[in-house]
């Protein structure tokens, strides 16, 4: 996986991950992360997902980032939204656009997630992780799933809880992205610094290929 690959997919309009309704799956479980009305749900390679709508709707502050700023420009489009958009004060590959959505504040980041600090995103209370580890090869998720922990890191809280939901089936039978994750590669990237409940299991397809045999996994992260 590379910047070009994903700027390429959304210059092609070959955008397949974006879901047309917002995620079943999310509004049946996002409760378990105990996020409080008004808190800040953090959204990694983020897109032009409409869950980000849910989210504002529920009450919440969104922060996301996605590397095509295109996708960051349409979201707010399509949410016939005026957002301002800043350039970050000594980053010039670093800029954000921020608008409100249902009375809260959505603010996202044109950036490769890894290019971000804490102090870029701010207080996080949770993460909303749907399409980011599973659109990365094997190579970069323990880089991708360290980072999060540390832009979701509070000196007081710990880190913040994530609700992840992934895929899994014979990756020999289908070329990535989305990517197969099993249950022991979860505990791989995230059993040190969590708690791993599995709160769903439902079987899936992908893509272009319907028949392949698919399960979608929903995962809840808390502090250990």
């Amino acid at each position: 996986m590379n910047p070009e690959f994903w700027q390429t997919r959304w210059q092609e309009k070959r955008i397949g991950f974006n879901q047309s309704v917002v995620n079943p799956l999310l509004m049946k479980y996002l409760s378990h992360l105990n996020v409080p009305t008004g808190g800040c749900i953090f959204v990694p390679l983020c897109g032009k997902s409409i869950d980000m709508v849910w989210l504002a709707a529920q009450g919440y502050d969104v922060v996301g980032v996605e590397l095509v700023e295109t996708a960051v420009q349409a979201f707010f489009a399509e949410q016939n939204i005026v957002p301002t958009v800043h350039e970050h004060t000594t980053s010039p590959t670093l800029k954000y656009y921020r608008g409100q959505l249902s009375g809260q504040t959505i603010t996202l980041w044109v950036a490769d997630i890894f290019a971000l600090t804490p102090e870029n995103i701010g207080s996080i209370d949770a993460v909303y992780d749907k399409a980011a580890l599973i659109a990365l090869p094997a190579d970069m998720r323990v880089k991708y799933s360290e980072h999060v922990l540390q832009l979701s890191d509070t000196a007081d809280k710990g880190y913040a809880p994530q609700l992840l939901i992934t895929l899994n089936y014979d990756q020999s039978k289908r070329n990535g992205p989305p990517f197969s994750i099993n249950d022991k590669q979860i505990q791989q990237y995230y059993g040190q610094h969590y708690q791993i409940s599995e709160l769903a299991s439902e079987p899936t397809s992908v893509g272009s290929t319907p028949e392949l045999t698919v399960t979608e996994h929903v995962w809840l992260l808390n502090n250990n």
